[in-house]
């Protein structure tokens, strides 16, 4: 995933948001996100990165709704 293809998403799986937004790995990753340095939710059972408040807070905009 790149992450312009992220910022065309409403969610992306934690490793993603640590690869793309932070540049650390998939442990880094969940523990990051446990102790709430992003906001997370779940659904279905998976916890996923809202892509728009993480990245308004990192000073970037979205592209949700864009045509592909």
């Amino acid at each position: 995933m790149t992450l312009e293809e992220a910022l065309s998403r409403p969610t992306i799986p934690v490793p993603d948001a640590g690869k793309l937004f932070f540049g650390i790995g998939r442990n880094a990753a969940y523990a990051a996100a446990k102790r709430g340095d992003f906001q997370t939710i779940e659904v279905g059972g998976r916890i996923v990165v809202p892509v728009a408040p993480l990245a308004a807070k990192l000073g970037m905009r979205t592209n949700l709704g864009a045509s592909a």
